[in-house]
């Protein structure tokens, strides 16, 4: 398996099937940068970041330096993801031209709704307090801000994160353009099945070798070097029936459940599973 291969997207996009994920808890902006351009020269083409990651400078910086400096890489061969956090869910277009200013970029090929949770404006970090939460989603007012990133050019495809089958589905009864991606949760101890059916149905991608034999792509995770080369040669593993089969029968725990995003007063989630919807 080459280390460029790619998967259609719904929209016409083309999509790395290995990226690499740029959160960090420590978010030294160095190490981030110089992770990134080592990535870049490991052969990884897709870099996923996000605002709440404080990432996003660090990522631009050495993407630019790549593409602008070294003229290692152009930028039509890079896919670049970053997503909205729950407190710009009022104004998308905004939330998305402040990123692109963060990371010095005339676009991100995707723009993901992080979490389908609502926060207040000033709720600008990871773990909310009682008082951030809005107690609607409204989601379809936060959807046509998304799809009018797209029509301006901002980002050449929209999509979602840590969505449910049915929301998913109330999302796609309103959507004027549907999303392209899902970007779940998804490995053998988590393995979705329910999910990764309704997005196949749907031609909605989802996002190591075992999440790639189920039509998905994969955003792995390691600054050190000696990962971060085993996690690209995961691309030439070859699993066979007796190894899925066994993976199948392993028993299952997300890890990320999203309970900060959960309480019996102000959050629309009172319990896990109504973030959830039961799937959990």
């Amino acid at each position: 398996m080459k280390y460029n291969q790619m998967s259609r997207l719904n929209c016409g996009a083309n999509i790395p099937i290995m990226g690499f994920g740029t959160y960090s808890s420590e978010n030294v902006r160095e190490e981030t940068k110089q992770a990134v351009k080592t990535a870049l020269k490991m052969g990884y083409k897709h870099f996923d970041a996000a605002k709440i990651y404080g990432c996003e400078a660090s990522v631009g910086e050495a993407l630019r330096e790549a593409i602008f400096v070294d003229q290692s890489v152009e930028r039509q061969d890079i896919f670049v993801t970053s997503k909205l956090w729950g407190s710009d869910h009022h104004d998308p277009v905004s939330a998305l031209n402040q990123t692109l200013l963060n990371m010095g970029l005339e676009y991100v090929d995707m723009f993901l709704v992080h979490w389908p949770v609502k926060l207040k404006p000033w709720a600008t970090y990871p773990v909310p307090n009682e008082q951030d939460f809005e107690r609607v989603l409204d989601l379809e007012t936060t959807w046509a801000g998304m799809e009018k990133c797209l029509d301006m050019g901002l980002c050449r495809a929209i999509g979602v994160s840590n969505f449910s089958t049915i929301k998913i589905q109330r999302l796609l009864n309103f959507a004027s353009v549907p999303p392209a991606l899902n970007q779940v949760e998804m490995h053998p101890m988590w393995r979705q099945s329910k999910l990764r059916e309704f997005c196949r149905d749907h031609n909605i991608h989802v996002a190591l070798s075992w999440g790639l034999s189920k039509g998905g792509s994969v955003i792995v995770k390691s600054f050190n070097k000696y990962r971060m080369k085993e996690n690209m040669r995961a691309l030439d593993l070859r699993l066979d029936d007796r190894d899925l089969l066994d993976i199948e029968r392993m028993e299952e725990r997300k890890i990320m459940r999203g309970e900060c995003l959960v309480n019996d007063t102000t959050s629309p989630y009172k319990t896990i599973q109504d973030l959830w919807d039961d799937e959990i």
